[in-house]
């Protein structure tokens, strides 16, 4: 699976990998979970279509449940609409039809250790990991939806296990203009939300979705190019890096 992916309602290639490499005592302690999984196990390069970690509002509490990375609209006919949707603008998702219903009712934050992007082309072509400094974690700006599986909708082979009327949770992560330390690399990033606006952004309301100063770029090998490699070596510092 190629590294680029193109967003919704756009043709800029934006953020398609990411990573959470933490414990779970670390995302606990981070986001004040009422309970984690135990074995969460690291992961170096999620990419679209597979779970990962999200954290959504419980009532008194935030709880951490496993997602698919693509959102699927409730009205959707076709699972494809999710490779669409592993991205949303900031600037439209409020109205835009595939993400409205989620932004008004549905947040959640992805929390996360480090992104990928990658610049040039061709043979120039360079994976770099985006990340705080001392690995630290941060919290994306996500949205969350329900699609429940329908008669005769043909589904992808990771998903061969559900029949009509199960239920499909799948995310997207939200993206803004990159801050200027960044956009050499890429005009875009992910929206990371503050820990003082956690509960603000899971209950819905106004949060400032601009883009965030402080993360630093390292580049690493092209291991990290192919989805199906999930190890430490994805992470790891390129060659004379």
């Amino acid at each position: 699976m190629a590294a680029p992916t193109r967003a919704e309602g756009g043709d800029e290639r934006v953020c398609g990998r990411f990573t959470q490499r933490f414990t779970p005592a670390r995302v606990q302690a981070f986001l004040s979970l009422l309970r984690v999984a135990q074995n969460l196990p690291p992961r170096y390069n999620i990419a679209p279509s597979q779970r990962a970690a999200v954290v959504r509002d419980a009532g008194p509490g935030r709880r951490l449940e496993m997602l698919r990375w693509g959102l699927v609209p409730g009205w959707a006919s076709d699972l494809r609409i999710a490779y669409k949707c592993i991205n949303a603008r900031s600037e439209t998702a409020h109205a835009k039809p595939a993400f409205r219903a989620a932004f008004r009712a549905r947040r959640c934050l992805v929390p996360v250790d480090g992104f990928y992007e990658w610049s040039g082309k061709g043979a120039a072509r360079q994976a770099w990991l985006i990340e705080l400094p001392g690995a630290e974690l941060f919290a994306l700006a996500g949205l969350w939806e329900r699609w429940r599986v329908r008669d005769n909708v043909p589904l992808p082979a990771g998903l061969a296990g559900l029949v009509p009327g199960d239920v499909l949770q799948t995310f997207t992560i939200l993206t803004a203009q990159a801050h200027p330390s960044l956009a050499a690399i890429h005009p875009r990033m992910p929206v990371i939300v503050a820990p003082h606006d956690f509960d603000r952004w899971l209950t819905g309301e106004d949060v400032a979705l601009g883009p965030t100063a402080g993360l630093v770029a390292r580049r690493v090998g092209s291991r990290v190019n192919d989805a199906r490699h999930d190890d430490p070596s994805c992470a790891a510092p390129a060659d004379g890096a």
